[in-house]
């Protein structure tokens, strides 16, 4: 939440439909400051194509304003934490589906594994991310039953095809 609230119209690349991440917003004495992210390194994230409307329309609000953010909160400032969760009714919705409790950050979590799900490449991953080691970005990762699954059928189907040409003699 703290790196959307830091966007800025000027770190969307419509060309290339890429965001700079080069900010975050986070409680400070006195409200709520912008920062560097954790890494102090700026990074793209790929805009996937069902979000470039949503993009679009918000950079539109902005009016042209470069360093106008494209996600506010109420009152047009920095948006936070407490007020994106009232806005989406993050507790009713979580409550309602049976997920008391999942947070906010789990769905990075998610996004990575659905990521590596589509065959990104674990250095792109953690680039995305954010991360200095691939062993944090792999924390990330909750492949579910049926990736598991294809997995074995992907390896049966490799040993099958070493056995019909030779390389295995014997059934494994």
């Amino acid at each position: 939440m703290g790196e959307v609230s830091g966007v800025r119209a000027r770190d969307v690349d419509t060309d290339k439909w890429l965001l700079t991440c080069r900010r975050q917003t986070t409680p400070a004495p006195g409200g709520l400051v912008d920062k560097h992210t954790k890494g102090r390194i700026a990074r793209f994230i790929p805009i996937i194509v069902p979000l470039h409307p949503l993009i679009a329309r918000r950079l539109q609000a902005t009016r042209g304003d470069s360093d106008a953010r494209l996600y506010t909160g109420p009152r047009g400032g920095r948006i936070s934490t407490a007020v994106l969760r009232d806005a989406t009714h993050w507790d009713e919705v979580t409550s309602d589906l049976g997920y008391e409790h999942l947070r906010r950050h789990d769905l990075r979590h998610t996004g990575l594994t659905w990521m590596a799900d589509a065959g990104f490449l674990p250095h792109i991953l953690m680039e995305i991310a954010g991360h200095r080691l691939i062993t944090t970005t792999q924390r990330y990762f909750h492949p579910d039953v049926l990736r598991i699954l294809e997995a074995g059928q992907a390896l049966t189907h490799h040993l099958e095809k070493l056995q019909c040409d030779g390389q295995i003699t014997r059934r494994w």
